[in-house]
């Protein structure tokens, strides 16, 4: 995996430069030579965040009936009020 770095101007004036480069790896952006933005391909942000799917979905899917899923409580006393003084 190759990362390039690029400033904003050179960006800018060249984005599909940017986009050649992000087929080898992460393009990191600067502003001001510090790093500001990453460009990825969507395959690979994808691979980084998952699928995207919450409990609740993966637990709609068909044939999930017959799981059992019993979370614990956590009862009383665990959530309180912050103290603002």
């Amino acid at each position: 995996m190759t990362i390039t770095t690029l400033s904003s101007r050179e960006f800018n004036q060249d984005v599909s430069h940017a986009k050649r480069a992000a087929d080898a790896g992460p393009v990191v952006i600067t502003d001001r030579g510090r790093p500001a933005y990453v460009l990825l391909r969507h395959d690979a942000y994808r691979r980084l965040t998952g699928d995207g799917q919450c409990i609740r979905q993966l637990l709609d899917q068909p044939g999930t009936e017959t799981i059992e899923f019993d979370p614990p409580s956590f009862g009383t006393g665990v959530f309180r009020s912050p103290d603002l003084s």
